[in-house]
């Protein structure tokens, strides 16, 4: 016969009585832990029907404590949380402590007793131990059987909240990989992308296509999920770190000779907006692997167009690329503009370097204000690195005329913009020192990028730009650029490529644009998004074609003699 000894059933109450009350106790408990936070509504529970009820770690911590139906003196738990590392030391499940006119405390582990096979692995969670369920004063009294079943629920439900807990954190720590992976790609360090990607899947192919992903109203997980899936589980897919509805997805793309395929990329679009409804998607050109920062301009400026297009995706079309056109020469421009970050060192180690601040300006020129979320730096850094690239270059990155020369300069070096390009990279120079009167003119005279007065005034002019882009081939660029935009009647002067000037002379500030065209901001903006879909490119929103057509304007202007949309600073048309 049980007594209350054992404390499996209190004396008195019928064996039936008490098994019908321990099940419908188990079952109300079952429902608790099937809810949202079963560990503390669990507690709850127990303390209903007792002093109080708690979570005790092994080191003797109160972790969680639920008051009962009376006050309760603190002290009770804290010499029940004492002796719990003793207990947890000698292995004994439960014990009871108190009575003779004390609060009686009944201490159960939430352990089954068996080998922890995480320990070792995680240093934050395989290596903690189960706690311990400490009820005080329970009334009826509570049978021993009830608290051992809440003892194996609580424990159950405390291993599947730190279960989840840890996959969160893998998770967390997986799209945090492919984060840092992408951002190498995009500032073309493929080495160290392969070496952290080969611990991931899939691996990291050497010709891709890059797919930017527009969602609507789902969140970001099951949506990176959905384009995984639809995808087969070929592709990178990874959140954008700049703007919180886009995804970045890197899809293998076929190796073979002979100009891209259309119907490819096509497909591939169809494919997402097709599995993924809601969605827009632009799709780059084939680029090999360290191209991927140009490939993700490309895409970008594809979901410009398919944001407004009947079909929800757009593959980009190439137009003749300044690389090609520019050639050597260009790139030696390109060099020289760049030289002082590309043979910069910090005379402090902890400051940015050369790569770094080129890094940054790529970043600025794509992203603007955003960059700081892209380079995951704070605001103030960023501006501090903006301000050493003003120095270093002469440039006000503020204004877009100096920034799309910078982007043009970025834009022919391309990923080969390592201190081991730059022509001074052997310079004598100690670390972190400007370049002196000598260093200066020889750059001046190899691309003009000072500023050279002018007799008779105080105007300047970058003459080793502007020579740069007097080539003939570079005329018909322009006016391929710009071509979409001139629509306008016969004799009339096109809407599109005036808003466009007027915009690029504002800085590409749109209040300034409506000021300076006599109409609204909201119909400044509606006349940039119809040029958006006529270009085939973004406008108002970074990565922006804005460098191109200034690049392109100002090579019209300078052709037909015109006054020019802009300039550096100093310069005639700023």
């Amino acid at each position: 016969m049980c007594t209350e000894l054992d404390g499996s059933r209190p004396l008195g109450r019928p064996p039936s009585r008490f098994r019908s009350e321990r099940g419908e106790a188990a079952i109300a408990m079952t429902r608790l832990a099937a809810g949202p936070d079963p560990v503390p509504a669990i507690l709850d529970r127990l303390a209903r029907r007792s002093a109080a009820a708690a979570l005790i770690g092994v080191d003797g911590t109160l972790l969680t404590v639920c008051p009962g139906r009376n006050p309760l003196d603190r002290r009770v738990l804290a010499d029940a949380a004492r002796v719990v590392p003793e207990l947890h030391g000698r292995g004994t499940p439960a014990a009871v402590r108190g009575g003779a006119g004390t609060p009686t405390v009944h201490l159960v582990s939430l352990g089954d007793g068996a080998p922890d096979d995480r320990a070792g692995c995680d240093p934050d969670e395989g290596t903690e131990p189960a706690p311990w369920l400490a009820v005080v004063d329970p009334a009826d009294p509570v049978p021993g059987d009830l608290l051992a079943d809440a003892a194996r629920l609580l424990g159950l439900c405390w291993r599947l909240e730190r279960s989840e807990s840890a996959r969160r954190r893998v998770a967390a720590g997986d799209v945090r990989s492919r984060e840092a992976v992408l951002h190498l790609l995009m500032v073309g360090d493929v080495a160290p992308a392969r070496r952290i990607a080969a611990a991931l899947r899939p691996h990291l192919p050497d010709l891709l296509r890059v797919c930017v992903v527009e969602y609507a109203s789902r969140r970001r997980g099951e949506a990176a999920g959905q384009v995984a899936r639809a995808l087969g589980g070929r592709a990178w897919v990874v959140p954008c770190p700049v703007r919180s509805r886009h995804l970045i997805a890197l899809v293998p793309a076929p190796d073979r000779a002979g100009p891209p395929d259309a119907r490819e990329a096509d497909a591939l679009g169809r494919l997402v907006t097709g599995r993924v409804p809601g969605t827009r998607v632009g799709v780059s050109e084939p680029v090999p692997l360290h191209r991927t920062a140009a490939g993700y301009e490309q895409a970008f400026h594809a979901l410009a167009v398919a944001r407004n297009g009947p079909d929800g995706h757009c593959r980009f079309d190439r137009a003749t690329e300044l690389r090609v056109l520019l050639g050597a020469d260009g790139q030696e421009w390109a060099r020289t503009l760049l030289a002082p970050c590309l043979s910069y060192r910090p005379a402090r180690r902890i400051d940015p370097d050369g790569p770094e601040l080129l890094a940054t300006l790529g970043s600025w020129l794509a992203f603007d204000g955003a960059a700081h979320r892209h380079l995951r730096i704070h605001r103030n850094t960023l501006a501090a690195r903006l301000a050493v690239l003003r120095d270093r270059l002469d440039l006000d990155l503020s204004r877009v005329s100096d920034q799309s020369v910078a982007w043009l300069a970025m834009h022919l070096l391309g990923p080969a913009a390592t201190p081991a390009d730059g022509p001074d990279s052997a310079s004598p120079h100690p670390p972190g020192a400007d370049l002196g009167e000598s260093g200066g003119a020889g750059r001046d005279q190899r691309a003009g990028t000072a500023r050279v007065d002018v007799p008779g005034g105080d105007d300047t002019r970058w003459v080793g730009l502007d020579r740069l882009l007097a080539a003939p081939a570079l005329r018909l660029w322009a006016r391929g650029q710009v071509a979409p935009l001139a629509t306008g009647p016969t004799g009339a002067t096109p809407v599109g490529l005036a808003t466009v000037r007027a915009w690029l002379r504002a800085e590409a500030r749109l209040p300034d644009t409506a000021a300076a065209l006599g109409v609204s901001v909201s119909a400044v903006r509606k006349r940039l998004g119809r040029a958006e879909q006529a270009l085939g490119r973004s406008l108002l929103r970074g990565p922006s074609a804005r460098h191109e057509l200034w690049l392109a304007v100002r090579i019209l202007d300078a052709a037909t003699g015109g006054d020019p949309v802009g300039g550096p600073a100093g310069s005639p048309g700023a």
